[in-house]
């Protein structure tokens, strides 16, 4: 049994390193604005990065971009719903992860911005509210390096 478990295991390590690598390195924007995972796994994520000319949204202050913002909590909520997604079927085929792969999508996403984006480094958290078969519900907060809460959201993602 301890056996069966750690070969799932692995297969779904895999499956999150494979993720991972799309999330930050297929998606150009995602690429522009520098993500990085610090961890992700069924139940939670977390993603950074850092502030840049090119993240500025409000110039005068030097304040992070408000779609910046949202793109960092829609990303560490979507990374989550399809990690959540792929848990519960690592045992599939190649084939029917790849095609519940290419379904997980936003359907809705709010964003409550709490404070301005003043930072040089930023992080991003996640955790599932609700995780069916075809939909999950995610929140997230997005945070500066000091710990101040920037903004709030949930997103409703397609996941199967």
């Amino acid at each position: 049994m301890t056996d069966q478990f750690e070969e799932k295991s692995e297969k779904y390590q895999q499956l999150l390193d494979r993720l991972t690598h799309v999330f930050c390195h297929k998606i150009p924007f995602h690429n522009l604005i520098g993500f990085r995972f610090d961890e992700l796994n069924s139940e939670s994520c977390r993603i950074s990065f850092d502030m840049k000319p090119e993240l500025v949204g409000n110039f005068v202050h030097g304040m992070l971009h408000g779609g910046v913002t949202a793109t960092a909590l829609d990303m560490v909520g979507g990374a989550l719903a399809a990690a959540a997604m792929l848990n519960k079927n690592h045992d599939a085929s190649d084939e029917e992860i790849a095609r519940k792969m290419s379904k997980v999508g936003t359907i809705d996403l709010r964003v409550d911005y709490v404070r301005p984006g003043k930072g040089k480094s930023f992080y991003a958290n996640s955790r599932i509210l609700r995780s069916g078969n075809k939909v999950a519900v995610v929140r997230m907060e997005l945070h500066s390096e000091d710990d101040t809460l920037v903004a709030l959201g949930t997103g409703t993602y397609m996941t199967g």
